[in-house]
């Protein structure tokens, strides 16, 4: 059913809320996993996939990190660095690249926070055609 799960990340500590449930969700669906970091920095909205830096090299060892914690529990993975508006690039990368399944953690603000803070997840589950799956990050 979710041949492949399009996992968007932020680079933060909400992430683990998502990560361990799309674990699970791969195992019971056999799913291969794409992880999806968009650096947003100045070299990134600047130089795009030309950027350098600290913070790409940061979000990328970040990817390969979580990539290799899927790959250990048998989960097969590929790790994928945007560059720029994540809303932008996220529904870029679906649209070209296909998945079954976009899954992205939410912080569970409330009214003007989520105005503000929701902006990517709004933007993503109108865009695009594939379900997104939404789980509120822990300790939110």
């Amino acid at each position: 059913m979710y041949d492949t799960i399009l996992l968007t990340l932020e680079a933060t500590p909400t992430d683990r809320a998502i990560i361990d449930h799309v674990k699970k969700l791969a195992k019971v669906m056999g799913s291969r996993i794409v992880l999806l970091h968009v650096a947003t920095g100045v070299p990134a909205q600047v130089h795009g996939s030309e950027a350098g830096g600290q913070e790409v090299n940061q979000d990328q060892a970040y990817l390969n990190q979580v990539r290799a914690e899927f790959e250990a529990a048998g989960i097969p993975a590929a790790a994928e660095l945007g560059f720029g508006d994540p809303p932008t690039q996220i529904i870029k990368w679906v649209k070209e690249k296909g998945c079954d399944l976009v899954a992205m953690s939410t912080h569970g603000h409330h009214f003007l926070a989520d105005l503000i803070l929701g902006e990517t997840v709004s933007k993503v589950r109108h865009e695009v055609s594939v379900p997104v799956l939404l789980l509120r990050a822990r300790g939110n």
